[in-house]
């Protein structure tokens, strides 16, 4: 075999293989330890047992990860939209002819062998990305790019979205993070953040309460964007402030008349002050979160299935719930994790694991596996690795020449942060349930085939930089 299929000190990022590798094991004794049992025989090469068939994937995926480093990278470049076009089909057809998971019709099964096509999504989504905006036409800074740019991610996000998937539909709004590096204009970011601020708060209060607050952090927003003279929005947002903390003193038709007083006050001394476009944006917003407010309370309460609002119950209003309903799982995870103290109870030794306390401890909750069994040690260990892989996967982005090398870089290092804290977040309760897994850790065949062959792209971009 030449020199250039080979591995090499020289040539590899061995720090990043070391790390990969280094958290599949990982996930592979910690998914021994969900399921083992004393005095049961764990047969790790039979198909019908929990371990045997992660262990056949992860010599597929391994085989797999040494075949790509041994592929030129260019080829990707080459066949990302024909991919992506695949990748959609394939999500298409899924809502046709895919088998029905946990409410979910997200997979297709051939005996079995299961395959979720929306990890096969992620990859497509960050090639295509990553190669649109390596176009030398495409300036993020004019509508038609940004556009382009923007239904690439949105697609799979809306046919993700129809399954339902939630869970991998967040995932894809990842990519928000290599556009916002490649210049995409943060006014974006602001809009989105005020839906998802409007999302959140209209479900932990209510549709008339958040109107004000919208409101005041639109002003906010905008002001310091568009004008220099921010006195009178200033005054406008202190009163709008005032009005929500006398809210429980103030009828609410009280309360809303007060604040569109103070809107049209504002917006005439504005536009009086030429300052038009501020008004249009102003008002705009208004009318858009006041509609998106009150339109995600009545789907709340009309639209969502019973388990879907008990999902976002745990996560915004968990006192409201049941603690030997809804809240189950979460109790037992944030238990387990705890009991664990500083140095955990050892490797096969946590009782709530063995006992099987936590419901999805091989898939969602492995995280609260590693808590009761190795401590916060263990899990500040699992976070410098998850956080180190990602630093590197972005170094190689920075380093790279080629600047379709480092569009994937930030397309793969944002999928792996929002699949580690998320994922986390569910675990301790401070991200909705989802059904995210840990990457390289969690059981599933799909998704750690796939985040390999990810990976596997990236190191050998990373190689070709040292053999130009």
């Amino acid at each position: 075999m030449s020199q250039s299929t080979q591995f090499s000190k020289r040539t590899y990022d061995w720090v990043t293989i070391a790390l990969f590798v280094g958290l599949v094991i990982i996930g592979w004794m910690m998914l021994y330890a969900a399921v083992y049992e004393k005095d049961v025989e764990q047969h790790i090469f039979s198909l019908s047992s929990t371990v045997g068939s992660q262990t056949i994937w992860i010599i597929i995926s391994l085989v797999s990860f040494w075949l790509v480093v041994n592929i030129d990278w260019k080829m990707w470049n080459t066949f990302a939209y024909p991919l992506f076009v695949i990748s959609i089909a394939m999500l298409v057809l899924v809502l046709l002819m895919g088998v029905e998971i946990k409410g979910a019709r997200s997979w297709f099964r051939i005996g079995s062998f299961s395959f979720q096509p929306a990890e096969f999504a992620k990859l497509t989504t960050t090639l295509a990305l990553a190669s649109y905006l390596s176009y030398y036409k495409c300036d993020l800074s004019k509508t038609r790019p940004q556009l382009i740019a923007l239904s690439l991610v949105f697609i799979p996000i809306l046919l993700t979205l129809l399954q339902p998937d939630a869970g991998s539909a967040l995932i894809f709004t990842s990519f928000g993070i290599v556009l916002y590096r490649e210049g995409l204009s943060p006014i974006y970011y602001y809009i989105a953040f005020a839906l998802a601020m409007t999302f959140i708060l209209t479900l932990i209060y209510s549709p008339l309460v958040m109107i004000p607050i919208l409101l005041g952090v639109v002003a906010v927003i905008y002001i310091s964007q568009l004008s220099k003279k921010r006195y009178p929005i200033l005054i406008l947002i202190s009163f709008i402030a005032l009005n929500f903390f006398l809210w429980d003193w103030l009828t609410p038709k009280i309360a809303i008349g007060l604040d569109a007083l103070a809107i049209i006050a504002a917006s005439v001394y504005m536009w009086k002050e030429r300052m038009r476009q501020l008004v249009t944006v102003l008002l705009s917003s208004v009318v858009l979160l006041s509609i998106i407010s009150f339109g995600t309370n009545y789907m709340f309460q009309n639209v969502l299935k019973p388990h879907q609002r008990d999902r976002i119950n745990v996560w915004l209003k968990p006192q409201e719930c049941d603690p030997r309903g809804s809240l189950y799982n979460i109790r037992q995870s944030k238990t387990a994790i705890g009991s664990g103290g500083l140095t955990g109870k050892g490797y096969l030794s946590g009782t709530m694991t063995e006992l099987n306390h936590v419901p999805e401890q091989t898939t969602d909750f492995i995280f609260s596996i590693i808590g009761e069994e190795q401590g916060f040690i263990g899990v500040l260990s699992i976070i410098f690795l998850y956080a180190f892989l990602i630093y590197r996967v972005i170094l190689i982005g920075e380093r790279a020449r080629n600047l379709f090398i480092r569009r994937y870089a930030y397309g793969l290092g944002g999928i792996l942060f929002f699949h580690f804290f998320i994922n986390i977040g569910m675990t301790m309760g401070i991200c909705p349930v989802v059904g995210i897994p840990l990457p390289f850790l969690s059981k599933g065949g799909t998704a750690l085939f796939f985040f390999s062959i990810m990976l596997a792209i990236l190191v050998k971009m990373d190689y070709s930089r040292l053999k130009e």
